[in-house]
């Protein structure tokens, strides 16, 4: 049963894609995409890249006061930063980092960012399986590592490490971090490929316990759920949110569906119609989500889905003149 929590409502969030797979500066802003505007020097001036890693940069505003904090850090040292400059985005302004899980696309820009704003003791709020050592042995035999955080690195540059293997509250009660997602849907079967290694060698380490999604309640339109890969499954993660806050109405979705090749893809018309089901105002399938998952989703959800690029900024405000 999903522990209760009571988020409070904020009267807007706002979304940034720091980092993620593709740019497309060429893409058109709508009422709820900003894109990056052009620049009369454009060829001559620092760049927005693109990486196999995923970096949200996450305001909330309540009662006229702004803040940021930042939702995973890319997989290279320096691009989540370089990219944030580029942004305009101050890492010296930012509250709090929540890391998604222990993979390295979601954690290794950590030394850049602490590189300046190193000496505030910034907290990062992780889940205690973050720290393990895993591999992925596909089919084919071959083998890739996934490192952790380095918990004497992290301890060394001056982190405040959090560890929370349940739902906790950050800025005053306004952001849900969900800790362990609860596993009720039949066809999302975790990460089979995965293995963990223990003091009797490597086992299996399918289910990705530390998988963490944020949530946001703006005032009178629903949730904003945020998950990074969803190893979850995306379907599990939206129930978890409704579960434990208790409200019903998805707003938007922002994040990885993890549906790419061949082991996910079977799972894909039992993950569409569910979304579909549940009737997000907002889809914007990023990172890992395969280009097959992407296609159905925006084939499905077409009004609400949104292409997923570097740079651009998702806002989701309250209805204009709803009171506090």
């Amino acid at each position: 049963m999903s522990e209760r929590v009571d988020l409070r409502p904020v009267d807007s969030v706002e979304v940034t894609v720091v980092m993620d797979n593709s740019i497309d500066i060429l893409a058109a802003s709508t009422d709820v995409a900003q894109r990056p505007e052009w620049q009369w020097n454009w060829s001559e001036v620092d760049q927005l890249r693109a990486e196999h890693g995923y970096s949200l940069a996450v305001t909330i505003e309540r009662d006229g006061a702004r803040e940021t904090f930042l939702y995973d850090a890319g997989l290279t040292r320096d691009s989540t930063i370089h990219n944030l400059d580029v942004l305009g985005i101050d890492p010296s302004g930012l509250r709090a980092v929540v890391l998604s899980h222990g993979h390295a696309d979601h954690h290794g820009g950590l030394e850049g960012l602490f590189g300046r704003v190193g000496g505030r003791s910034m907290p990062l709020v992780l889940h205690p399986h973050a720290w393990r050592q895993r591999k992925v042995v596909f089919p084919s035999g071959e083998e890739i590592r996934m490192p952790p955080p380095s918990h004497q690195d992290l301890d060394r540059e001056g982190w405040d490490v959090v560890e929370e293997l349940g739902p906790s509250l950050l800025l005053d009660g306004s952001v849900l971090i969900t800790g362990q997602i609860e596993r009720v849907t039949e066809f999302e079967k975790g990460f089979p490929l995965q293995y963990t290694q223990t003091d009797d060698g490597w086992e299996p380490d399918t289910w990705i316990w530390d998988d963490q999604a944020i949530v946001l309640n703006v005032r009178d339109k629903g949730l904003v759920v945020l998950s990074s890969c969803s190893h979850s499954g995306v379907i599990n993660v939206l129930y978890h949110a409704r579960a434990v806050t208790r409200v019903d109405e998805i707003h938007g979705f922002v994040g990885g569906l993890h549906l790419t090749g061949g082991l996910f893809e079977p799972i894909l018309p039992d993950t569409v119609r569910e979304l579909v089901a549940l009737s997000p105002d907002v889809v914007v399938p990023g990172h890992c989500t395969g280009w097959k998952a992407t296609h159905a989703v925006a084939a499905a959800l077409p009004s609400a889905y949104i292409a997923s690029n570097v740079g651009t900024t998702l806002r989701f405000p309250a209805e204009a003149g709803t009171g506090r």
